[in-house]
């Protein structure tokens, strides 16, 4: 793990640190080579296409919109023009399934 993702990680309140460390562990089993680094002040992956925020009481794991058509873009939250989000308030409300498909639909879409 960067050095810099783990101290961000490291300073969330508990229940944040641990979605933020479930969504890089489904990040990094999807994509075991993606390169993760500090950008924006927080955690990125792949070159920006993916981001890790943790907020007072959820963390957003935000996606690159670049390629997208209209009609994938309405998958996520948010009202980015560039970047947008799927909200997460709890470990059990992480849909594994959900992330993975959305992750591989960017991926898919940046090429």
């Amino acid at each position: 793990m960067d050095k810099n993702v783990a101290e961000y990680f490291d300073k969330q309140k508990s229940s944040q640190r641990e979605i933020c460390q479930k969504l890089r562990q489904i990040i990094l089993d999807t994509f075991p080579k993606i390169k993760e680094e500090m950008k924006w002040g927080v955690p990125a992956y792949g070159d920006g296409n993916y981001y890790i925020v943790a907020l007072k009481d959820h963390v957003n794991l935000g996606f690159s919109l670049k390629g997208l058509p209209t009609e994938d873009m309405a998958l996520f939250d948010g009202g980015g023009k560039t970047m947008k989000h799927i909200e997460i308030s709890s470990l059990k409300n992480i849909d594994k399934k959900r992330i993975v498909s959305l992750l591989k639909l960017v991926k898919e879409r940046q090429k």
